[in-house]
């Protein structure tokens, strides 16, 4: 896999991923758009919901950052597919209540799982 490739998966999954940083502002709707609920009354459920949200987008701005600076597309690629395997295998594991909203959520960070960790070989040594 070539280098503009690479820069490519990485910038348009990026930018995917940032979207998320409407949870920082939303975070209600954030919730009800992606698994259908709302968990609007508690507190502490913005609060979670909020930093979730501005965790997964700095995992965005980083696949973006790598884009453009290839030395640090290893770690990137690493820390981000660890990211979004983590969140594919709990929302198949406890959240399967939810499958019919989440669908699409899981098929798009599976695909990005796979094409980082494709990737990730021909980012050695970069």
């Amino acid at each position: 896999m070539n280098k503009t490739k690479i820069k490519l998966i990485m910038l348009i999954t990026g930018i995917i991923t940032c979207s998320m940083s409407y949870a920082i502002i939303f975070p209600n709707e954030a919730l009800i758009s992606m698994f259908g609920v709302s968990l609007s009354g508690i507190p502490l459920a913005g609060i979670i919901v909020r930093s979730w949200g501005a965790l997964v987008t700095l995992v965005g701005g980083l696949l973006i950052y790598g884009a453009f600076k290839p030395y640090s597309r290893s770690l990137i690629l690493f820390i981000a597919g660890i990211s979004k395997l983590v969140f594919i295998l709990l929302l198949l594991i406890y959240g399967r209540e939810y499958f019919p909203k989440t669908t699409s959520l899981i098929v798009i960070d599976s695909i990005a799982v796979i094409l980082y960790a494709i990737s990730f070989p021909y980012t050695r040594g970069e």
